[in-house]
């Protein structure tokens, strides 16, 4: 296979890859944006008192408060959900 060839292959497969990538953040995007949203608008004294039920929410939160501003923001769009300031 001439050189040129390998070189087109390469790049074909690095942008298919990239596509896969680019697909998966989004899809990764919408998950945490609906889950940002959840976590907005759980009442936790609705949540029953079993632990493995406070410890998963806890996880939830802590792993969306972990998150970068800027992928919180891109998640929320995702969804298109809105950012309101707690009163």
């Amino acid at each position: 296979m001439p050189l040129t060839a390998m070189k087109e292959e390469e790049i074909r497969l690095l942008r298919e890859e990239l596509e896969m990538l680019m697909n998966e953040r989004r899809q990764l995007l919408q998950v945490t944006g609906a889950a940002a949203v959840f976590v907005a608008n759980l009442d936790t004294d609705l949540l029953p008192d079993e632990m493995g039920t406070i410890d998963a929410a806890e996880m939830l939160a802590e792993q969306l408060n972990g998150l970068s501003e800027e992928t919180l923001r891109d998640a929320l769009e995702s969804v298109r959900a809105e950012v309101t300031p707690n009163q």
